[in-house]
């Protein structure tokens, strides 16, 4: 069996180190090329709440070659038409294509490929490139889960497959609602993904922080009400129920609850710095339009506002035009919508 990581980052890199510490014949692709020849000299280095340094594969994309029974996507959502289409040729017959992105990828991938060739994933933890080859697991080893489902058309076995392989690393839930799944990790990257850019900081600085936590309340509170609208069911997060936990229709005791709740259910990943926050840390564009804007999208075709959203989108756009930066002071931005 031939397993392809591309897009072999941050996330990519831990999972690429646990497959191949497992036996499995994993390669990890990065168009990179520093990155990747610090995999190849070095191997992977895994550092934060574990640490392991692992020989691995590492290729750049024109390195490619034959066919892959899996290849997980794990690059950003911005460039999906010509990356999927460009990997189509490397999928064995019966070869799928697991998205472990951010936001709801699977439908504009499976018009490039078809709903039998695609899987989906949530990915419940997370990690910070510290340099090329070594990536930083910045969740609690025992808060590491994947949330799995597929579109029309996987066959069990392709189920079991992917399921098999990811167990490698920590347990996999099958999710029967796997769109609430997505939902519900939508709901948390908007909020602390979102924010967290916003402000410059982890998803303990805003949980933490009396501010940016209000606020935080109001993004989560946005995209429940449009997740309703478009009559999504969200699907609990490691057991626990998110909307009853977090969900306030105006003000009194349930929003004085999901106040006090928030910085309890981001202590495991109080350390997570966002992806989004380490590309314009790079100046280079992140995917703020797939998290924030698919709530705002949503918002708009189902007539319920999102001013919260909007303005992350609004802040995230203007910092990827050097027209500002991550910062604090990019709270007082949100207090007229209060």
């Amino acid at each position: 069996m031939r397993i392809a990581i591309y897009g072999a980052g941050s996330l990519g890199t831990i999972l690429g180190a646990y497959l191949t510490k497992a036996g499995l014949n994993c390669e990890l692709i990065n168009r990179n090329q520093a990155h990747v020849e610090a995999l190849r000299t070095q191997g992977a280095r895994v550092t934060g709440t574990v640490e392991l340094t692992v020989p691995v594969k590492a290729l750049l994309p024109q390195e490619m070659s034959g066919e892959y029974d899996v290849i997980f996507l794990m690059t950003k959502q911005l460039h999906n038409p010509e990356v999927v289409s460009f990997l189509k040729p490397y999928l064995g017959e019966t070869g799928l294509i697991c998205t472990l992105q951010n936001g709801i990828p699977e439908p504009a991938i499976a018009e490039l490929i078809g709903k039998d060739r695609v899987v989906g994933c949530t990915v419940a933890w997370g990690a910070t490139l510290l340099a090329p080859g070594v990536s930083q697991l910045t969740s609690e080893t025992d808060s590491l889960t994947f949330g799995m489902g597929t579109m029309e058309g996987v066959g069990s076995q392709g189920l079991k497959l992917v399921k098999g392989i990811l167990e490698h690393m920590c347990p996999v839930e099958v999710e029967d609602n796997f769109m609430g799944v997505r939902w519900s990790k939508l709901l948390i990257n908007a909020a602390f993904s979102g924010l967290g850019t916003v402000i410059g900081g982890t998803f303990g600085d805003v949980s933490e922080d009396p501010r940016a936590r209000r606020v935080a309340q109001y993004l989560i509170k946005e995209c429940i009400d449009v997740g309703h609208a478009a009559g999504v069911t969200f699907a609990p997060v490691q057991g626990k129920d998110i909307v009853r936990l977090l969900y306030f229709k105006k003000g009194g005791v349930k929003r004085w609850l999901s106040y006090r709740i928030i910085p309890i259910a981001m202590k495991k990943h109080r350390l997570l710095k966002p992806s989004m926050l380490q590309d314009i840390e790079h100046g280079k564009p992140c995917e703020v339009d797939a998290i924030n804007g698919v709530v705002c999208q949503f918002g708009r075709q189902h007539g319920v506002p999102t001013p919260f959203n909007d303005m992350v989108v609004r802040v995230i756009q203007e910092m990827e035009r050097g027209e500002g930066a991550p910062r604090k002071d990019n709270l007082d931005r949100f207090q007229p919508l209060f």
